[in-house]
């Protein structure tokens, strides 16, 4: 008879979730740096914005294909083996990027780095989930996602520092580093084994979870506008004569120490709703900073204003998506919440470079606002909606406590 993970009373650190929790930040270090760096890489070969934009987003295509596996494979498979084969793809995927002279191998292992993408972060975010206790839910999911957040802050300075310093393909064999780090925690998770398999089976309902879809489509709403700052912050510094500008991932890092937690908190105690509205309007806000500006200061304001912002509102929808559904459809709940954050990779750089070419960056930023106050407005009128979710997760808490 298989094991359940042991949880450790209402302590969130327990030994599966600090091998996730590690295994998950080295991975995303690595791949911050590459995905500021590939797309710098590609304008420096000579790429268009709008190629910028489909080098830069052209991963989520094959994690969005491989999704169709992933949510049926998490939820029947262990889950550990599965993390640690998708770790390794993505660490090659990487190491080509070190090797790559043209855009077309870019194009390349880009694909490939989706493939192993689909696996990996709905599997650390089930994991993640399955060793939390419930009273302790929120606090757990933004604390996880604190280490994704702080690496999409440190991530790109330590790639561009890296790239100046000993140029791209030493700065993506670091990444590949990174990865095959990753690939040893995840080799040290114990206990994940459960009593009670979902039996593989690819279908609609073991893909997408259809209670999760909410959530996810906040997601794509709230990605396909915050992706455009690993894709063309970079490039728009440059070309308003800015530089120093890694200081605003750091800054952002700073930032971010403090505002999931905070808003996962307050999701607990008051409700994601309450919670959300005011982080997507700092969200919204960041942007139109951005568009303003033209010297760092400019740049390091919107930063802090993004991490309470972008930073808050990100995992507490995230969360809600894991509370819409039963622990034993976490893995397909993961899955329609990524769904929804590739597609979010996959459309808003094509856009905005779309937009670049057309109206210039300021321009751009101000109109990639337009997702975010289309997610507050959603929240708005789907709040009773958003209610129930959250109403049946404290009622299975109950009932599990029973």
């Amino acid at each position: 008879m298989e094991k359940h993970i042991e949880k450790n009373g209402g302590t969130i650190w327990n030994q599966v979730y600090i091998c996730v929790f590690c295994a998950n930040i080295l991975l995303f270090l690595g791949m911050q740096m590459v995905n500021t760096l590939v797309s710098k890489y590609a304008d420096a070969l000579g790429a268009a914005p709008t190629v910028v934009g489909v080098v830069s987003s052209l991963f989520a295509l094959t994690a969005l294909i491989f999704k169709v596996f992933s949510g049926p494979a998490i939820d029947a498979f262990n889950r550990k083996w599965i993390l640690i084969a998708a770790i390794l793809v993505i660490a090659i995927s990487f190491a080509g990027f070190s090797l790559s002279v043209n855009v077309e191998m870019l194009f390349a292992f880009r694909l490939l780095q989706g493939c192993g993408q689909a696996f990996t972060a709905t599997c650390c975010l089930a994991m993640a989930a399955d060793a939390l206790p419930a009273e302790r839910f929120g606090v757990g999911i933004g604390t996880f996602t604190l280490a994704q957040a702080v690496c999409q802050a440190i991530g790109p300075t330590i790639g561009l520092s890296l790239a100046e310093r000993f140029g791209y393909r030493a700065a993506f064999a670091v990444a590949a580093c990174c990865s095959f780090c990753a690939v040893i925690a995840a080799a040290c998770i114990r206990g994940t084994a459960r009593e009670a398999r979902r039996p593989f089976r690819i279908s609609l309902g073991s893909i997408v979870a259809p209670e999760a879809i909410f959530p996810a489509v906040l997601l794509f709403l709230l990605q396909m506008t915050f992706c455009n700052i690993n894709s063309f912050l970079v490039i728009y510094a440059e070309e308003q004569n800015v530089s120093n500008i890694g200081l605003f991932y750091t800054v952002y890092a700073v930032a971010m120490l403090f505002a999931p937690r905070m808003v996962g908190k307050l999701a607990d105690r008051w409700g994601t709703t309450r919670a959300v509205i005011p982080a997507m309007l700092c969200f919204a806000l960041s942007f139109w900073v951005i568009s303003c500006s033209d010297s760092l200061p400019l740049f390091l304001l919107a930063a802090v204003i993004s991490a309470f912002g972008y930073g808050a509102a990100q995992p507490a929808v995230q969360a809600l998506g894991m509370k819409s559904v039963p622990e034993s459809r976490r893995g397909s709940a993961s899955s329609t919440s990524y769904i929804g954050q590739d597609l979010g990779n996959l459309v808003g750089p094509i856009v905005a470079g779309w937009l670049v070419e057309r109206l210039g960056y300021g321009l751009m930023w101000r109109m990639m606002i337009l997702p975010v106050l289309a997610a507050i407005l959603l929240v708005i009128l789907f709040r009773k909606k958003v209610v129930r979710i959250e109403d049946r997760f404290q009622q299975q808490v109950s009932e599990n406590c029973c």
